[in-house]
């Protein structure tokens, strides 16, 4: 599934247009690497998010395709 797609369904970034341009900002990264918001995510991955000065570190879980909105933290766990 694409990083963009994933952000969106997983609700931590709301809208897949914001999920775009973070990842076209580069503030974005899966396993390291700074992401495309065509970069394929799959279940084992990290997820770096910058929010602000500190980046949050998610692990994905499950890619999908469409997910309810009450199942939607079921789909990663944040990494310390």
């Amino acid at each position: 599934m694409r990083i963009d797609k994933y952000l969106k369904i997983s609700r931590l970034i709301k809208r897949r247009t914001v999920a775009q341009e973070a990842c076209e900002a580069g503030r974005v990264t899966v396993n390291g690497s700074v992401a495309k918001p065509s970069t394929a995510v799959k279940a084992g991955d990290v997820i770096g998010i910058k929010f602000g000065e500190g980046v949050k570190s998610f692990k994905v879980l499950a890619t999908p395709e469409n997910a309810p909105k009450d199942m939607a933290t079921a789909l990663y766990e944040e990494v310390r």
